[in-house]
Parts: C-alpha cells; structure tokens; sequence
C-alpha cells in the first residue's frame, strides 16, 4: 500500500513541476509570502477565494487562524532544508518520495487539528449564523480579522463572503453585550494608560497624587492592573489615605480573578491580622496560589517560611527551590552598572544613639556637595555622579544628572568618571543612548591611567566582542589588573572565567576565591554564584543551609527592597500607620530590619496605649477617677517599656500622694528615672524638681520651731565678738559697688565708629568722615 501511496504522489509532483508549480506542499505562493514574511503565522491570509475553493478538505482561514493548506509549517520548513542538504548524499529520486511522504503525513495530521478550530460565527446582520469569511474584502482593502470600520457605534463585524460591496452578507462578530463590555475595557485600559504615564514621567508627588486618582477611576471600571495598584496604595498608604478596609475589598475581587498580586496581598492580611482575623493556614493557602501564579514575592515569603519553619515543616530543600526562583530573577535583573542600594535603617538603634550617623546624608551637606561640584571640585561631581547613578542614602536615581556630574569630571581629565561614562555608554539608559564604541573609547582611556573601573570595563568589551573583536586572553589580561586593584567586577568576572573555563583552564577553587573576594565587596552576582555553587556541590561541598542563606541575601537585593526607604520616610513623615504596614510586609519576606523595626513601631504603640489607659483612669475619661488602677497602668509602662512619660507621672503621683502614699523621696527618683531614659523629659523634670526643693524646703520650715532655732544660736560663739564689725564692713563694700557701678552707668556712652557728627542742617554733610 505505502508502494502505491509514494508512486501517486510521485506522479503528482511530476505533474506539479511540468505545470511550473514549485511549492511545497501547503506553501503559500511567493508573492504572498514576500508581502507577509515579517507577519506571524496566524495573521497570514490567502490572496484570493479560489485558493480556499482549491483544497480538496474544504477547510478555509477562519477569524484569523490560517490552515496548513494555506501557509507553509515550521516542519515542512525544516523538512525542505533537510530534503536539500541530503539530496548530495543519496539519489534523487528515493529522497523526493521520502521527503514527501514525510511532509504529507505532517500535512494530514496538521490538518485534522486545524479542522477542529472553532469557527467565528456572524451575529445579525444579513448572514446571521454563517461563517465569517477571511480575508473579506470591504472599501478596497482586504481585512483577515474583525473589523469596525464603516460603524459609528464601533461594533466588531465580519463579512461571510469575500466581496461585501458584491454580496453584502455580513454580521457581527460580538453580541451587543460583549461589545459594550469590549469597550469599556478599553476606556479603562486608556485611563489606566494616562494615570501610568503621568506616574512613571513625574517625581512631584502632587502629580503622582492625579495618576493615582486616574488609576483609582480605571479601577472602578475592573481594569485588573489598576485595581492592582489601587489596591496596595489604599495598603501602605501610597498617595492614597490609607484604606486596609478598601484594599482588602479589591484583594478579595482580585483573588477571584486570579490575580497572583491579589492572593499574596490577601495572603499578607491573613498573615498579619489586618483588616481580617489572623489565620496562618489561610494565609499559606494564598501565600501557595501567588506562587503558583507566578508572583516573586510570595516565592520570597515561602521560602523564608520553610526555611524558617513559621507555619510550616522547616525544609531547607524548599526554601532553597523558592529563594533560588526568585534570585535568578533578581541576578538577570542586574546591570552593568549594578542595582540600587538598600539603606537598612533600624529605628531602635537610631533612638538609643541619636548622633550616629544612618548613612543617610543630610539636605544641608547634599547642597554642600552640588555647591563644591558646580565650583569645579572634581571628586564632589564624581562622588554626586555615583550617588545619582545607584541611587541611595537618601539621594534619588536619576541617571541624567550622574550623566552630568560624570561628564564635567571626565573633561576634567578624571579616570574615575571616564570609566563609569563608559558603563553607562555600555548599558545604555533612557537619557545615555547605548553605544559600544563610545563606551570603549571612555573605557580604554581610563585604563591607560590605571583605572580598575576602566579596565574592568576594556575586559567586558574583549570578553563579549563589544566593539572590538572577542579576545578571551586581552580580556583575563585586564581582568587580573582591575582584581589586583581591589574592584569588585575585575574580581566577578575573573571568578565566571575560571569557573566556565573560558580563555583558562577550568578551576572552581580559583572560581571560589574570586567569588568571594567580590562578595566581599558586596556584589550581588558573586553573592548568587557562590549560592549556585554551594546548591549544586560544584567545587565546595554541597551545602543546602550556605546556599539558602547565600540566595536569600540575593532576593533581599531585589527592586522590592526600594520599599525599606519608603517605610523609613513615612516613619520620619509621622505616618507611622503606613510605615508600619509596610514594615510587616518586608518582615513576611524575611528582612530581619524590617522586623525589627515593626516590633519597634508597634512596642511604641503598646507603651503609648498603656500610658493612654493610665490616663483615662488618672482624669476619669469614659471612667471613674481610680489614681491605684492608673499608678498599676503607669508602672507596667515604666518597667516593662521604661517610658519615660510613665516615670515622670509616677513621680508626680508619690510627690502629690495620688494613689500612693506620698513619698518625695520616691517621687524625686522617679524623676531622675525619667531624665534619664528620654533627653525630651530633662526640663520637665529639672522644672518638677526645682518645684520639689522648694516644697521640701517649705516643709522643712514647717516642721521646725524658727524662734527657738535662733534662741539656740550664740552668735559671739558661732562668728567671735567682733562679728558686728564684718557684718558692717561687708555691707559697706556692697554699698560701695552698688554706687560705683551706678556711676558707671551714668557716664556718657562712647559714639560708635561710623555715625558723623550732628551738623547744622544748612550746611552739607561731609563726604568722608575724620577718623575716630
């Protein structure tokens, strides 16, 4: 039978070429294909309706989809080069019936797939229930999908024949309901547009407010990326008045979309408690579907769980699969000219040591840096450059003006800025257009003055063939120069020669050392390489708990720890609600300073919450007046928080008796407690005890007999029997002072330098003054 199958179609391909027609099977004619080669195979479309009268099937390109008969497959594509490159090797004629065959057999099956295909029906119109018919031709052009040309009301529409002005069967391809549904989809999906680019193009945070009520209007509309970002605005309060209530809603709806953003939100509610009664196993359940859906951060909050055992079997080996999804993200994210920093700030260590420094550069000594830079000082304009090119410290990224501040150094003959221009040139930016060959021309300069930066850079260039050809021994040459001066990339790079074997001999324990020398510098990709060589045993012993930890730090270094700066700044906003919240967040990922510092902000929230109950009992708000249950609220705030403000006022209660028995003695202890636990409570508590000495005096006083006091006291014995005499002398000389001090007050003040004498006024003043 298979003899009688490649004899027919041997016969067919013989007739085929007498006719002149070369295609292939099911390939498109040559005209078409030149007019359609940068399309995509499923916009294809025939040329003409006979084509489709042509297949034997009957099948045709319908809403879009093109069969086999009609365009030429991938397969078919590699089965014709295959057919060429063999046709040297073997005889004509037995690979033309093999070739064939193959592609017939292809061609069959493709075809009974397509057959299954759904097919586009017309709704209405003039040819309601037939087929719609692609491509339609309509105001002479030809359409291969639906259309709303020609309608006002933008309804989709397809034609059932070729020639709608011939025949004038049509119908619609949406029901009114879809098409209003279509459009408002696309009303919201342009609002959304315009709020996006409003957010992305402006830093003023008045014009961030206005895209996010374009966003917050594009989210009434169930645009699902909208309701994304509204959602975790209304969260952390992000030009937004912070709404957990709301959000929460939008999380719920978004949940039931499917949305990965949406269950991790509402796996972090959960989670936390927030807006929602605490439940671990609801908050893994979501924390499980975002990760499924593809979302980093509940992978980065997965991992940290299993690798910390919260709510789970501690299990290193998932921990590991989370953490190194999400770090393989993190180090493809990475640019040539490295990534953010992260400022980690922990508030508690900021109130314990007010003068220490937080890395964070004050405005005033910013100001002083652009002030010495815009005078010429050539190391401000470097340092300002890499500031504004990382970011950090409290600086903004803004490339443009490190491209600035780079520019006015390298014309200054600085080697540093040469080569960090050159990164930017080879990165390529928004404001930097990407050039290799202006990027090694920066590069070669500053590695003729021994720049490592610059040499690093000249050995990229070798290494990847960028703008010179590839060079693998220039390129370690250069490397090894930039390692031996200490820089981090010189070291990375020599590390990924050496551990791919690339220009060298394959060595991992000389991979190992210059990974860990450039992770020293606190490069995230030898961060990542050591974690992939301690996951997979390559070169060092295989080490699940080292890798996790290694891949950890990786993630920590993602864009999401931008979010570190932000809580930080509401915090200093005195919007601790919002700084709180996103601590929490930061916390579930596994950031040991966002969790110290939520347990800072909300230990402060449970000091000033006992202290409020100990006044509500202290002045009998929504209470009785009860001074014992206030003493019990204050006293638990001052040894278990040391507050300072519980102190102070259980020092007021012993000096007035409320409560407790009065007790200055007690009283001035608790004052002394207080100055020392807040600098702020050093003048209330200097002005209490002033106020305490002079009560204690008082008391004293009272408690004495004055008269017998001075009936005891034998002046003649205590002072001698002249003591009249030195007390007169003493108030002379006090008389004398008083007098002459008062005399000294009456002399004529001396005129200052600079003010003319009085002149009379018909005479002109004098143009210079005689000296005084």
């Amino acid at each position: 039978m298979g003899r009688w199958v490649r004899w027919v179609v041997l016969l067919l391909c013989l007739a085929a070429l007498s006719a002149g027609a070369l295609p292939a099977v099911g390939a498109l004619p040559a005209a078409d294909e030149e007019g359609n080669q940068d399309e995509s195979l499923e916009s294809k479309t025939l040329s003409a309706e006979d084509q489709v009268k042509d297949h034997s099937t009957g099948t045709r390109v319908v809403a879009g989809q093109i069969f086999l008969e009609s365009g030429k497959s991938d397969s078919q594509s590699e089965n014709e080069e295959n057919f060429h490159s063999q046709e040297e090797e073997k005889e004509n004629s037995l690979e033309e019936l093999n070739s064939l065959e193959m592609s017939n057999l292809l061609n069959k099956d493709l075809e009974e797939t397509e057959i299954q295909s759904p097919v586009l029906t017309a709704i209405g119109g003039t040819a309601d229930g037939e087929p719609c018919h692609f491509p339609f031709l309509f105001m002479e052009k030809e359409y291969a999908e639906c259309t709303a040309d020609g309608r006002e009301d933008g309804r989709l529409w397809c034609a059932t024949t070729y020639d709608y002005k011939k025949d004038q069967k049509w119908g619609f391809c949406e029901s009114e309901e879809q098409s209003n549904k279509r459009r408002q989809m696309q009303e919201a999906e342009d609002v959304y547009q315009i709020g996006m680019k409003i957010l992305n193009e402006s830093s003023k945070k008045a014009q961030k407010k206005v895209a996010y009520q374009y966003l917050l209007k594009a989210a009434d509309m169930n645009h699902t990326k909208a309701m994304e970002k509204v959602s975790y605005a209304l969260l952390f309060g992000d030009y937004l008045k912070q709404n957990i209530q709301s959000s929460k809603e939008l999380f719920e709806k978004l949940t039931e979309e499917g949305s990965p953003k949406g269950q991790m939100a509402l796996g972090f509610l959960y989670a936390s408690g927030l807006g929602v009664n605490s439940s671990q196993a609801k908050a893994l359940v979501y924390y499980t579907f975002g990760a499924l859906g593809g979302n980093l951060i509940a992978h980065m909050i997965l991992g940290y769980r299993y690798w910390a055992g919260i709510g789970v079997l501690q299990s290193c080996e998932s921990a590991l699969t989370h953490y190194r999804l999400v770090a393989n993200h993190v180090a493809s994210d990475i640019s040539l000219t490295g990534g953010t920093v992260v400022q980690r700030i922990r508030l508690a260590d900021e109130v314990e040591n007010p003068g220490m420094a937080s890395g964070m550069l004050e405005e005033d000594l910013i100001q002083y840096y652009q002030f010495l830079a815009e005078k010429g000082d050539v190391q401000a304009q470097v340092g300002l450059g890499q500031l504004h090119l990382h970011g950090g410290r409290g600086v903004e990224q803004n490339h443009q003006r490190a491209f600035e501040y780079f520019n006015q150094a390298a014309n200054a003959g600085n080697s540093h800025a040469m080569a960090f221009l050159g990164k930017m040139y080879s990165e390529g930016s928004d404001v930097v257009p990407q050039s290799n060959e202006t990027a090694l021309q920066y590069f070669k300069k500053a590695a003729d003055m021994g720049n490592p930066v610059g040499q690093s850079g000249l050995g990229m260039a070798y290494l990847y063939g960028r703008g010179v050809p590839v060079n693998y021994e220039l390129a370690l040459k250069y490397f090894q120069k930039a390692a031996e001066q200490g820089w981090v990339d010189g070291q990375l790079q020599l590390g990924s020669m050496y551990y791919n074997g690339i220009g060298v001999k394959k060595d991992y324990k000389q991979a190992l050392k210059y990974f860990n020398l450039a992770s020293q510098g606190g490069h995230i990709l030898a961060f990542y390489n050591l974690a992939q060589m301690h996951a997979t045993g390559t070169g060092v012993m295989r080490s699940c708990h080292t890798a996790v930890e290694l891949f950890k730090n990786v993630c920590e270094r993602g864009r999401w720890s931008e979010r570190l700066m932000t809580a930080y700044n509401s915090y200093k906003d005195g919007d601790s609600n919002s700084a709180v919240v996103q601590y929490l967040l930061l916390a579930e990922q596994g950031y040991e300073v966002a969790q110290s510092n939520a347990a800072f902000i909300l230990d402060q929230r449970y000091t000033v919450a006992r202290i409020k109950l100990g006044d509500y009992h202290f002045y009998g708000f929504g209470t009785d007046v009860d001074y014992e249950t206030a003493f019990i609220h204050y006293r638990l705030a001052s040894e278990q928080q040391h507050s300072a403000q519980a102190m102070f006022n259980l020092g007021y209660m012993h000096e007035k008796g409320l409560g407790i028995k009065q007790d200055i003695h007690l009283a001035k202890r608790f004052y002394d407690m207080a100055a020392e636990a807040s600098p702020d409570a050093q003048v209330p508590v200097f002005l209490a005890l002033c106020k305490l000495g002079v009560i204690y005096s008082l008391q004293y006083i009272r408690e004495i007999n004055i008269r017998e006091v001075f009936s005891h006291i034998d002046m003649d014995q205590l002072l001698g029997p002249e003591w009249d005499l030195y007390l007169m002398t003493i108030i002379a000389l006090l008389l004398g002072t008083i007098i002459a001090y008062r005399q000294r007050q009456h002399q004529a003040i001396p005129r200052p330098a600079g003010l003319r004498p009085a002149v009379p006024q018909q005479e002109p003043p004098p143009e210079h003054q005689p000296p005084q």
